[in-house]
């Protein structure tokens, strides 16, 4: 045991250590040797060491989930506090409040075992959230998807992802008991629907690529999956001739040259920063990040390009791939129908909305205004992900029991 805490071939170790010397780096950079530069520096790396060795106490199922998310979280934070120290030390206390949920969400996910029948509740839970937002909402950047409390902002819609999920999950699992496909639908496009209401095209998008991935897997009726995709085309076009800023992204996305110092500013300036930083990057410090708007939210992995070179950000891509692959395997060997659909939908979403912002920075697809997960600087996202991977993890457990009660059982009977 001692041994292990001191050996670098414990993954947890490395990233203790790196973390150690980066944020060094970082404080030595600015200058900051006041007890909050150093308490970010001491604490970030005890805290993700601390919750990695706390899973491989209290869970005996995947224990890489939490470090791949560890490795993004230490890349994100280390760009946000080199941007803005104080943005830099708030994402630290959110990380915090993030493991606090992850472990919370675990714990409760584990304990509970009704989840499956839950499905009017989570319709109903989802539905409240939106009218909430609808009558409370305060508009940010053209989109109606914010509620603020106290000074505090969040947004339902992340709430509302992980209990879109259960809900996809509960009716597949219990449709042999009222299956009916068209008020599924009914019910998915009225969630859509109010996504439409608020403007928040990004998270329309991801709910409904979300429920096609679900659907196509668990729905034998090909016909109908591909009225479902002729209708996805049509609210496309909707949204387009409907609402003006999204004309304005799609013009922007593909000609963003035309415009260069006004609608265009902000992904080219994004082109720019990727282009700056090269394989290896300007190094951490020496680049312009802050040249670009909202560079901690929509924008940290062109920030992270420009500083730490385009190698780093094809290592981002390939932790959001790996994550990806533990969450598909997960799904796949899954024993339980209900936790199967539910790791399904949870990979699918974290991978849809890291696939959308990494498409919008790059040009690759028009920019829409979501987070890119477990690196962009934010509350209500950063927690609910957190919460959406507690999921993850109990699902990655059960398969484990799963697997031991069957090994056992073919045991007994060879005897």
């Amino acid at each position: 045991m001692f041994k292990r805490l001191f050996s670098f071939k414990v993954p947890q170790n490395l990233l203790f250590l790196l973390n150690l010397l980066s944020l060094s780096l970082v404080i030595l950079y600015n200058k900051s040797f006041d007890r909050l530069s150093i308490g970010v520096a001491v604490g970030l790396p005890l805290i993700i060491y601390i919750s990695n060795l706390l899973l491989l106490k209290v869970s005996s199922g995947d224990h890489y989930l939490l470090l791949i998310v560890s490795m993004m979280m230490s890349l994100g934070i280390l760009m946000i506090y080199r941007i803005n120290p104080e943005l830099g030390f708030k994402q630290v206390i959110w990380y915090m409040v993030g493991i606090i949920t992850f472990y919370a969400t675990y714990f409760i996910v584990k304990r509970i075992t009704l989840w499956e029948k839950g499905m009017g509740l989570y319709i109903g839970l989802s539905f409240l959230l939106f009218l909430s937002t609808l009558i409370f909402g305060k508009t940010i950047n053209g989109s109606t998807n914010w509620i603020k409390i106290s000074g505090y902002s969040f947004q339902p819609s992340e709430i509302i992802k992980i209990l879109f999920v259960f809900f996809l999950a509960s009716y597949f699992v219990n449709r042999d008991k009222f299956e009916n496909k068209y008020i599924l639908s009914v019910i998915v496009y009225a969630h859509i629907g109010f996504l439409f209401i608020q403007r928040d095209l990004g998270s329309a998008m991801l709910f409904y690529m979300v429920f096609l991935v679900i659907f196509y897997v668990y729905e034998n009726d090909r016909k109908f999956i591909l009225l479902n995709l002729f209708s996805a085309s049509l609210m496309a076009m909707l949204g387009y001739f409907a609402f003006s800023h999204v004309q304005v992204r799609v013009e922007t996305w593909l000609n963003p040259w035309e415009d260069i110092s006004g609608k265009g500013y902000q992904i080219t300036q994004s082109l720019f920063a990727i282009a700056e930083g090269g394989f290896l990057g300007s190094g951490i410090g020496n680049g312009y990040p802050t040249f670009i708007p909202e560079v901690q939210t929509d924008f940290i992995f062109s920030a992270i390009c420009e500083e730490m070179g385009v190698l780093t950000g094809i290592a981002v891509i390939m932790l959001f791939l790996i994550l990806i692959y533990r969450g598909i395997k997960i799904a796949l060997e899954q024993r339980n129908q209900f936790f199967r659909i539910v790791a399904l939908g949870i990979t699918a979403t974290l991978g849809f909305q890291a696939f959308i912002i990494l498409g919008g920075v790059t040009k690759l697809i028009p920019l829409t205004g979501v987070t890119l997960p477990f690196l962009s600087y934010g509350g209500s996202s950063l927690i609910m992900s957190f919460a959406s991977l507690g999921v993850l993890q109990v699902a990655s457990e059960y398969i484990y029991v799963e697997q031991e009660e069957d090994y056992e059982h073919g045991t007994e009977e060879d005897n």
